[in-house]
């Protein structure tokens, strides 16, 4: 086998998603791969899904929608995983099984909107900015539970859990501190119980520190680059 094909680097992500959640004895099939296909050609995705890839995550709508054309959503879940503009969200609702990014009352109401127009009920994640960088989409934590609780009335969108993405680091321990707040976030809603919002996942972790995420209860990591080698410049 190729060391470098995206079968061979699929595989290695698989291994160390397992062995990072046994370390902290955590079952590994709690935890899901988003393969984060932006900007990759189709002929290097399909090589993904032949390895074993089941979900494929998105950051924009228009090259999505050509992506989920020739690839099929029958044996594939999409996520997006990007700024989601709110005009986008009625072609949103009918491309993906799940969004990560939803960070306001108004994107909130407008996926209701166009997922009851198509007979949906969208599942979202709330996106929190728990580094407070102004280039970086998200909810401030301190508004956060507000925000649930304004979104939990609509009837055809589903909170599932979290997001967040932190600053950049070399050194991934840098990031469990972020990682550690969305856990604990998580859990301070949870003890809200507010109606018809479900804290079952966090999503966080990316290629540079997803092991790190997975010992602070990460149940979705979305990986790019350790599967389909570096990007090209946009």
């Amino acid at each position: 086998m190729n060391e470098d094909s995206v079968a061979t680097r699929f595989y290695l992500i698989k291994e160390r998603i397992r062995k990072a959640a046994l370390s902290c004895g955590r079952d590994p099939s709690g935890i899901k791969l988003v393969a984060v296909s932006k900007t990759v050609p189709v002929e290097r995705i399909q090589e993904a899904i032949a390895a074993g890839a089941t979900i494929l995550g998105e950051n924009y709508v228009q090259e999505a929608r050509a992506k989920i054309e020739s690839l099929g959503a029958d044996s594939i879940s999409w996520h997006f995983i990007g700024h989601l503009q709110t005009n986008k969200a009625k072609y949103a609702v009918r491309l993906f099984d799940l969004i990560h990014s939803v960070d306001s009352l108004k994107l909130a109401q407008e996926l209701d909107k166009r997922a009851k127009g198509i007979g949906k009920v969208q599942d979202i994640l709330i996106q929190v900015n728990l580094s407070r960088e102004m280039t970086k989409s998200g909810i401030d934590p301190k508004e956060t539970i507000d925000l649930i609780r304004s979104i939990a009335p609509l009837e055809n969108v589903s909170i599932r859990g979290l997001m967040t993405i932190p600053p950049y680091f070399n050194d991934p321990e840098r990031a469990r501190p972020f990682f550690r707040a969305l856990k604990e976030l998580r859990a301070l809603i949870v003890e809200e119980n507010i109606p018809n919002v479900q804290m079952t996942e966090l999503s966080m972790g990316m290629t540079g520190d997803f092991e790190t995420a997975i010992s602070e209860e990460a149940t979705i990591v979305r990986i790019g680059t350790a599967i389909f080698g570096k990007r090209p410049e946009r």
